[in-house]
């Protein structure tokens, strides 16, 4: 059952993200082979300029191994893994890097050195992570939201999620973006907390003004299928026409997007925004196209 398909990076995404490009990145605890070599694609593309921070023999030594020069950039020598993390923080604070890209190291530490208040790295948004999904390379994208960042979210961090969304999908072209708040029904019941939230983002959501189609609550296959939208009898202009796909918890978004990876193939650009800098929190065990998609999806995101 798991696809053999092979992950491509969406080429409308590099496109756009070559038109900001080189950008100054940080790569936090950078001495994984893996982090090495998508450093290097993302240069290749003209994407970035990196700075490295880990253990210094052990970046050199993985470069080396990949035959690439790295000796034009700056190493942080820095071999605790944890330490790493607010060294990259700092950096971003003191405006030397734009963005901040996960190597190996655990989100739980990164984040806490990116939300420590005297860096001044937030804002008035709340932080939220989004999902740029693709099948093939010139796949119109499918974002979905937060699936990694805000576990459980209350009604009104759904709204920076949903502000924030809406935000990335006009960098990547999408002029109104028809925003799905998803729950298990497209009925409102008291039994099912999730619809009675996307109830009222819905009537939030036209009151403020935001710039987007939003419903909900909508199931699923209400929100990608017109089909399945039309034989239930839903009419709105999200209903199988879904751009942005709101979760109502981490477990939802996580799982969603993992079961496109591996049963679909599909390439998941996942960046955090709403801050004074994105952050890329990629898995570790996301491959190179993944990573790349990342980083073009965070440059995008400036």
């Amino acid at each position: 059952m798991l696809s053999k398909k092979k992950i491509i990076c969406p080429e409308n995404l590099l496109k756009i993200a070559k038109t900001k490009g080189p950008i100054k990145v940080v790569i936090v605890n950078a001495g994984q082979a893996i982090a090495i070599e998508s450093a290097k694609q993302c240069v290749n593309e003209g994407l970035i300029e990196p700075i490295f921070i880990g253990d210094k023999s052990t970046i050199e030594r993985l470069a080396k191994d990949i035959k690439w020069d790295i000796s034009k950039y700056e190493i942080i020598n820095e071999p605790i893994e944890n330490n790493t993390a607010l060294i990259a923080a700092k950096l971003a604070s003191e405006g030397k890097v734009k963005i901040i890209v996960k190597g190996h190291i655990h989100t739980d530490i990164l984040m806490k050195a990116v939300l420590k208040r005297d860096l001044n790295l937030i804002g008035k948004k709340r932080l939220s992570h989004v999902w740029h999904m693709t099948l093939e390379k010139n796949d119109k994208p499918f974002i979905i939201t937060d699936g990694a960042l805000n576990v459980l979210p209350k009604l009104e961090t759904k709204m920076h999620i949903l502000k924030n969304s809406v935000d990335f999908a006009k960098r990547i072209g999408i002029n109104k973006p028809k925003v799905s708040i998803l729950s298990a029904t497209e009925e409102v019941l008291e039994s099912v907390p999730s619809s009675i939230d996307a109830r009222e983002l819905t009537i939030r959501a036209q009151n403020e003004g935001i710039d987007a189609d939003v419903f909900g609550p909508l199931a699923f296959d209400n929100s990608v299928s017109e089909n399945a939208a039309q034989i239930k009898g839903i009419k709105n202009a999200v209903a199988g026409k879904t751009d942005i796909l709101l979760v109502p918890n981490v477990e939802a978004g996580n799982g969603l997007v993992k079961m496109m990876i591996y049963f679909m193939g599909a390439c998941a650009a996942g960046v955090v925004v709403g801050g004074k800098v994105p952050v890329v929190i990629t898995s570790r065990a996301d491959n190179a196209p993944a990573r790349l998609a990342s980083i073009a999806a965070a440059i995008v995101a400036l």
